[in-house]
């Protein structure tokens, strides 16, 4: 199936590229490869192709990323957002299945599919994807199988729910406090003990925090 999805997304290549009259040439310096390797990926020969490089290739090509993924959604890029049911206007984000430092972790066949977001928390999308829980760490708040819509970025506030990658293993849902000698990474569940690291634990460990929690979604 995975080889299936990605001749697709060779093929839609293919077209957006040529569809803007852009050359292999051109469209290989633009995500700094050889144009061999975009031919490659347009042929369908390797699944070697980040999610970073098709979402720059898609802004280069003006088409929908979620369409060059190989989703059945518009291709054109104004078309990318529509309404959903309280007439809100939503903006298709990937979901990732897990995260983990020693891995691209926004690698296609870690995408286990797409989620509606509103556009005025998340914009154009690029900032932003979604994690599938896993744990219950964080209950009740948050569960297990839950969605949670993440933005990119290290910096953080107090109190914030934050996505850490911790001694490069796989990434967990903490609640975050930081204070003069370093951060504590609390869980909600009281069957957990909280995480506490130092400055100097934060490098030598390390503890790298790659986004903050800012939406659950949730299936009844």
């Amino acid at each position: 199936m995975e080889e299936i999805i990605f001749k697709e997304v060779g093929k839609r290549l293919k077209e957006a590229r040529e569809k803007k009259n852009i050359t292999l040439e051109q469209a290989g310096k633009k995500v700094d490869v050889h144009k061999s390797t975009v031919l490659r990926w347009e042929n369908g020969k390797t699944e070697k192709i980040k999610l970073p490089i098709l979402e720059t290739l898609a802004q280069y090509y003006n088409v929908n990323p979620v369409w060059l993924m190989g989703y059945d959604v518009p291709m054109k890029r104004e078309l990318y957002k529509k309404k959903d049911g309280l007439n809100n206007t939503v903006i298709e984000i990937p979901i990732l299945q897990t995260i983990k430092s020693s891995s691209d972790y926004l690698a296609q066949e870690n995408i286990i599919g797409t989620i509606d977001v509103e556009t005025r928390l998340v914009g154009n999308g690029d900032d932003f994807f979604a994690l599938k829980v896993k744990g219950d760490s964080m209950f009740p708040a948050i569960i297990e199988d839950d969605i949670v819509i993440v933005k990119k970025q290290a910096d953080f506030e107090n109190g914030d729910i934050v996505v850490t990658i911790i001694n490069e293993d796989e990434a967990t849902i903490k609640k975050v406090k930081k204070s003069s000698n370093g951060i504590l990474l609390q869980p909600f569940n009281n069957n957990y003990e909280p995480l506490i690291f130092t400055y100097d634990e934060i490098e030598s460990i390390p503890v790298i925090i790659i986004g903050i929690v800012k939406q659950l979604k949730r299936e009844f």
